[in-house]
């Protein structure tokens, strides 16, 4: 059983047993009989029935599915920033007399905001100037932080229930503290601050925890290696930080419990959820639905022959790469190779299915490249997550996938898994009660947003005139080319002793910019989900504002770092 709670057998078949054991290739090597049907030769007998094939692929154009979803306009968009600036006036008249408020008046307010609301009758919306202002001022005595007035107006919007779109460097960690206590004064519901990765997680619940804990509101944490008791003391809290993932599993998790004993998370309703970050994690990652397995069948030996097959067929000739989607389609040959490869009359029979280990295969081959999708660390294959470019251990593919890719590696071949739960990040972030978000770029997918989550985007404006240089992407027809250019920039910009973060979107590709470093002896650091590497990630960061550092990494030093 890995984190997750999947479990799979460890039943495992040698790879010299893989031929063995195979259904339908007896007398001849299958390498002479995948060579036969790839000449056509008669030698390959196909049994009886009749196969379905792949019909060819048509590449469509596509209707955009967003361009007809009403988003706010620039008029609009101005309009609710200026009725965010008359609210924000009336709280900046009263900072004065909250300033004048000790540590234990300013406490008092908490519950007196809560008497209001409960015996008073008042609601969130009536008590939001007051109780900004005690956050600002809480803020400013435990972080030293004081909320600028765009920052008041962010709070606003996520009080609204939309993604407020800030700049980098605004604050938006701060901002978060607004509408958040003013959800959890209630403390009828689950009030969730979500983050990208356990340490955004783990820094915000002690940073930002401190203006909750000094307002007498309780803060919780939850990290991927807590155990349920942990997570259900976090959960409790009037306010709690976790991750996207951690909690959709939790959710999964609750509905599989067999006792109350069991449930983590959905032991009162869900209320207020803010997304950091939010068109990474309502839009990027909510590509991939959370899945909970199980142990499934043992069907190691069709893995190693659908990987051999598979190494001998050609692309666009005997299957179409579908890059997007990443997905492969065979076509009519390659279908028709296959099956007298395999010597059976269809793919697709259902007392012996062959399609899923070929599809499986091809897409191992030419779609899930190592050091780009996943590392091999100890024998065993370690997905890279695609958007924090960090190693997920325990996490595996599902449908026969991941027993593909430990195929074509020529590792053990685990068993498959069967799904037991699952849900999609739109279904679950639908859930609550109010959902709310933040990021630096949400006004490209204002539209998606709005269809998807009924979250309008409200662009936020700068506490400052910006004075960073926002220079036009520059294009290359080869990768040569571009790394060549990367290196012509390093040149001019290394020389001044300014500190530089390359970015690359793989493993593979950080070491290739790494081998052209090295051999002009430029001294530079690597960050990259090797494990030898991440173990270092800290001090790599740290030292990576110093003159003349050059840190070559992947997006592991995006989102947090």
């Amino acid at each position: 059983r890995n984190g997750l709670g999947e479990e799979w057998s460890c039943g495992r078949l040698r790879r010299g047993e893989v031929a063995r054991k195979s259904r339908g290739v007896v007398s001849m090597g299958l390498f002479d009989t995948i060579k036969s049907a790839i000449e056509g030769r008669d030698d390959v007998q196909k049994g009886a029935g009749v196969g379905l094939k792949a019909s060819k692929v048509r590449n469509a154009p596509k209707e955009n599915p967003f361009a007809k979803v009403k988003v706010l306009s620039r008029s609009e968009n101005e309009a609710r920033v200026e009725k965010y600036g008359e609210r924000v006036q009336r709280i900046n008249d009263l900072e004065d007399e909250i300033e004048k408020l000790s540590d234990e008046e300013l406490q008092n307010k908490t519950n007196e905001f809560r008497e209001r609301m409960v015996s008073g009758g008042e609601s969130e919306d009536d008590i939001l100037e007051e109780a900004f202002a005690v956050v600002r001022e809480a803020a400013f005595r435990t972080l030293g932080q004081r909320h600028y007035d765009v920052q008041i107006m962010g709070g606003m919007a996520l009080h609204d229930g939309c993604v407020a779109e800030m700049a980098t460097g605004e604050g938006k960690t701060l901002v978060s503290t607004l509408p958040v206590y003013l959800s959890a004064l209630r403390g009828e519901s689950a009030t969730l601050v979500v983050t990208a990765n356990d340490y955004l997680a783990r820094r915000d619940a002690g940073q930002m925890g401190k203006v909750h804990r000094f307002l007498g509101l309780s803060v919780g944490l939850v990290q991927s290696r807590d155990e349920p008791p942990a997570r259900r003391r976090a959960y409790a809290c009037d306010i709690t930080y976790v991750t996207n993932s951690e909690l959709g599993f939790d959710y999964l998790r609750d509905h599989l419990a067999l006792t109350s004993e069991d449930v983590v998370l959905t032991t009162r309703r869900l209320g207020l959820c803010v997304v950091d970050e939010a068109d990474s994690i309502l839009i990027d990652e909510a590509r991939t639905p959370l899945i909970i397995s199980g142990k499934g069948q043992d069907a190691s030996a069709k893995y190693g022959i659908a990987m051999q097959i598979a190494a001998q067929l050609a692309p666009r000739k005997h299957y179409i790469v579908l890059e997007k989607e990443q997905n492969v389609v065979l076509t009519n040959e390659g279908t028709d190779i296959c099956e007298r490869a395999l010597k059976v009359s269809s793919l697709y029979d259902a007392s012996n299915p062959w399609a899923p280990y070929i599809a499986n295969a091809l897409k191992a081959k030419e779609v899930f490249k190592r050091d780009v999708a996943y590392v091999v660390q100890s024998g065993e294959v370690q997905i890279v997550d695609e958007f924090t470019g960090r190693v997920m251990p325990g996490r595996r593919w599902g449908n026969g996938l991941h027993q593909a890719v430990e195929a074509k590696e020529k590792l053990e071949i685990s068993s498959e898994t069967m799904t037991i739960a699952s849900i999609s990040f739109q279904s679950f972030f639908r859930l609550f009660g109010k959902l709310a978000g933040m990021t630096g770029t949400a006004a490209t997918d204002a539209a998606e947003l709005k269809k998807v989550y009924e979250l309008d985007t409200v662009q936020i404006p700068t506490a400052l005139p910006v004075a960073r240089k926002d220079l036009p992407d520059a294009v290359f027809k080869t990768q040569q080319g571009k790394r060549r250019a990367v290196m012509r920039e390093v040149a001019l910009e290394h020389t001044k002793g300014r500190p530089m973060l390359i970015g690359t979107t793989s493993v593979e590709a950080s070491e290739a910019l790494s081998e052209l470093l090295s051999e002009v002896e430029v001294p530079h650091q690597v960050l990259n989900a090797r494990a030898d590497v991440a173990q270092r990630e800290s001090l790599i960061i740290a030292q990576a504002g110093r003159k003349y550092a050059i840190t070559l990494a992947t997006n592991m030093a995006g989102r947090g770092t």
